[in-house]
């Protein structure tokens, strides 16, 4: 059927049902099927939120088990079964083996909300109204979280932003002679400089939205030591790339660090929305009901995500089979590099996350129409829409990995003949 009822009533918002011009209507896995049966390889994960594939088995029984006994669906911040039991799987599968002491907030249902939350408690904390944030960093469309997020794309004048927010050059945004740790502690040093000193420093360790731009684990750890020298909370954005993105169950795990603050959201609710804050105990400063949300307390992504996290990362067997196809995702990459040199500048990425620039944001993008075209889902990232991700499923297979690539190197070949053409 045609798109029409969408384009007659739907908000000109709209974004990704441009890219992907179907209606879908089924799913399992790392595989989705359009409403006429034609069948897609998803390289994008609900922009990660789908990092246990659609229609997981794990997830589905667990949340029909729920439904059938009558459990509770809508609880406020109130105690429940569901809650209880999320809480004590995520403490016992997560933080203890990592040695994390946090407490938990759950503010939901998406991810700004999480950010705006830590925003709203570093700066009470801290008594500060200043925050720093990266070059290309993405961390949501509300107020505070668009205030920094990078891309002047979807800043608006008259939305009042940025507000109390300085942005500081990203690992290699400067090229990697340039030491961009050294300048941001010479800023907050110099008295001079402008720069008040901030309440916090957020980041995400992988950028995804702004361009697939990996921090390295020694610049992390000397952020780190800048946040503790100078009393500054750091907060970790780990929204898209948390949650076993990085092979890893946190991206900040390959640094050896521990942040203040992390922000969870997407597939933390393994395909529910769910929104979580994790912050050291001794930042806990909220007054009771000082910070609330109605849909903070969505059982059934406390259903969903107890059973993927108890089922999944209950030891390092999962962890290692994404970082085996970790492996493969990026030969595959730098095998595309290969084949068109001309056209793709850099290959980069860690873990599950990996990205190709252009040269020229058209023909990216005209790639990922064709291979859409084709039966693939993939998107484009960067500030100028330069990059083409991947975003899979953790949970998909080698064998639609390899199916999936030759999709896009046809669809590479395809549409450098008709830019050639033109």
């Amino acid at each position: 059927m045609p798109l029409s009822i969408f384009n007659q009533y739907e908000s000109e918002v709209r974004g990704y049902i441009r890219s992907f011009p179907t209606t879908f209507a089924t799913s399992k896995g790392a595989e989705i099927w359009d409403e006429d049966g034609k069948r897609y390889i998803d390289f994008f994960a609900g922009a990660g939120a789908l990092n246990y594939g659609h229609n997981n088995p794990v997830v589905n029984n667990a949340v029909i088990d729920y439904l059938q006994a009558n459990g509770i669906g809508h609880a406020l911040d109130m105690a429940t079964v569901a809650k209880r039991e999320f809480i004590e799987g995520f403490v016992n599968n997560i933080l203890k083996p990592r040695n994390l002491d946090y407490k938990l907030q759950f503010v939901g249902p998406t991810g700004t909300n999480a950010v705006e939350t830590a925003l709203k408690i570093a700066r009470k904390v801290k008594k500060r109204t200043q925050v720093m944030s990266f070059t290309n960093g993405f961390h949501g469309m509300s107020m505070g979280s668009l205030s920094i997020t990078g891309n002047r794309y979807y800043h608006d004048e008259n939305y009042g932003v940025p507000a109390y927010t300085t942005q500081v050059p990203f690992h290699n945004y400067l090229g990697d002679k340039v030491n961009t740790i050294a300048y941001l502690r010479k800023i907050l040093e110099d008295d001079s400089s402008g720069t008040e000193l901030p309440a916090a420093i957020v980041l995400e360790t992988i950028q995804a939205e702004g361009g697939i731009n990996v921090a390295g684990a020694e610049w992390l750890r000397e952020l780190r030591q800048i946040c503790d020298d100078f009393d500054i909370l750091m907060i970790v954005d780990d929204i898209q790339t948390g949650n076993g993105r990085s092979g890893d169950f946190f991206s900040f795990e390959r640094a050896g660090i521990v942040p203040d603050i992390v922000t969870l959201s997407k597939s933390i609710g393994a395909g529910h929305p769910m929104s979580l804050v994790l912050l050291k105990p001794e930042l806990d400063k909220w007054s009771p009901g000082e910070h609330s949300g109605t849909f903070r307390g969505n059982n059934l992504a406390f259903v969903a995500s107890n059973a993927a996290i108890r089922y999944y990362w209950q030891d390092a067997s999962f962890s290692e089979q994404v970082k085996k196809k970790a492996q493969l995702i990026e030969a595959k990459m730098h095998g595309m590099q290969t084949l068109f040199p001309t056209q793709i500048v850099d290959v980069r990425g860690y873990g599950m996350i990996w990205g190709m620039e252009f040269k020229d944001s058209a023909l990216a993008s005209r790639v990922c129409s064709l291979a859409f075209d084709k039966g693939l889902v993939i998107e484009t990232a960067g500030s100028d829409g330069q990059v083409v991700k991947f975003l899979g499923p953790l949970v998909i297979s080698e064998a639609l990995i390899e199916e999936g690539y030759a999709i896009l190197q046809e669809a590479m070949r395809e549409a450098v003949a008709q830019h050639s053409a033109a």
